[in-house]
């Protein structure tokens, strides 16, 4: 499927280790980034591929995707004990770090500081995901699907258009030119 070919046994320490890092040390955004580069690039639990089928069926179902995709990829290496072990370790540290920063934002949410420092962590998780994103359209070779995709980086992220218009409108038309492409293709 989508796990490395020599799908080796992972014990569920290691699981919960990478995604308790993982957990602890994203934010926004940048936690597919993370995820990217320790299950694809260091350990190579998944290749490419593997992640970006992941990724896009973890977009879809309903939650949060960082979560769908620790459970996705816990599941694929260990089983439902594995998607488990890895949900936790992804959700854990998060939870206890944000109840520390709510009763910090209580006390000195007023500071010029305070600001300072959550914008430079919002452009850090701008920046981690902006890096996945290039690293995966290394592969795109068709013009297509950059079409596509500069159009929604464009009315989404710059002209700021709603985002589920603008998907209902693009989705049918690219799958409908995909298929055509393909049908020609075929011929």
């Amino acid at each position: 499927m989508s796990v490395a070919v020599d799908k080796p046994h992972i014990p569920l320490t290691a699981l919960i280790a990478v995604f308790f890092r993982v957990g602890i040390t994203s934010f926004g955004g940048s936690t597919a980034a993370w995820l990217y580069r320790e299950t694809v690039e260091r350990r190579a639990w998944l290749d490419e591929k593997g992640f970006v089928t992941a990724l896009t069926l973890c977009q879809v179902l309903p939650g949060a995707n960082p979560v769908n995709l620790s459970i996705y990829v816990g599941a694929q290496l260990r089983g439902g004990l594995g998607g488990t072990v890895a949900a936790i370790g992804l959700i854990f540290p998060p939870f206890c770090v944000i109840l520390a920063l709510a009763f910090l934002y209580l006390r000195f949410g007023t500071s010029p500081l305070v600001h300072a420092v959550l914008l430079g962590l919002a452009a850090a998780g701008v920046g981690m995901t902006l890096s996945v994103g290039a690293k995966l359209a290394r592969g795109v070779r068709k013009p297509f699907p950059i079409i596509i995709a500069a159009t929604l980086f464009t009315t989404i992220g710059i002209l700021h258009w709603p985002m589920v218009p603008v998907v209902l409108v693009l989705a049918p038309i690219s799958i409908a030119v995909e298929r055509w492409l393909w049908k020609a293709q075929a011929q």
